[in-house]
């Protein structure tokens, strides 16, 4: 009987330890899915001002402007769901010599209401240098139909500027990404 109580006591016990490591596997699994209150990092992009360059009014550059599309959702099965991307956007100078001058880089709703500017004074790329500004999958700010205008300047005889969208998402073992080139406007 004295061997019964024994048995009894370690299996209360052994239940007890295996009921905490339980209570805290499930605690941090509802910890872990929480959603975090982050800011999201496409309204705090890269910092331009270590770009900032002053041009010189005397300096004989082309001016330009170019629209992108940007994708920040995306319909699915109806016009009633839609799905959230993340959208990389990538401003290059193909140029293999010359620097260029990004003037202005603004972000458009579907409706063509600013959202926000991410620079409004010349930044410079020195050649083939590429920079981002990365559209966070939360941020469903532009809608499906958002987009860009970058305004520009380069030397005489240089490459215009490249302008491309990446938008991707990945959910489990899907994953859809597609790219869009900008237009020269003006």
């Amino acid at each position: 009987m004295e061997n019964r109580k024994v048995f009894t006591d370690k299996i209360t016990q052994l239940d007890m330890k295996l009921c905490v490591v339980l209570l805290l596997l499930m605690s941090a699994s509802i910890f872990s899915c929480e959603d975090s209150n982050q800011e999201i990092s496409s309204i705090n992009p890269e910092n331009w001002v270590k770009r900032t360059i002053k041009i010189n009014n005397t300096d004989s550059l082309i001016s330009g402007k170019t629209y992108l599309s940007i994708y920040s959702q995306i319909y699915s099965q109806s016009e009633h769901k839609t799905h959230n991307l993340t959208a990389m956007v990538s401003l290059r100078n193909t140029s293999i010599k010359d620097t260029i001058y990004l003037l202005k880089a603004e972000y458009f709703d579907t409706h063509g209401k600013s959202v926000r500017t991410y620079f409004n004074q010349s930044i410079y790329l020195a050649p083939l240098e590429t920079t981002e500004i990365i559209i966070d999958e939360k941020d469903i700010s532009g809608g499906t139909g958002s987009n860009f205008i970058f305004e520009w300047n380069i030397p005489e005889n240089c490459p215009e500027p490249l302008f491309e969208g990446i938008m991707n998402s990945t959910m489990g073992q899907q994953g859809l990404s597609f790219v869009t080139q900008g237009h020269r406007i003006e």
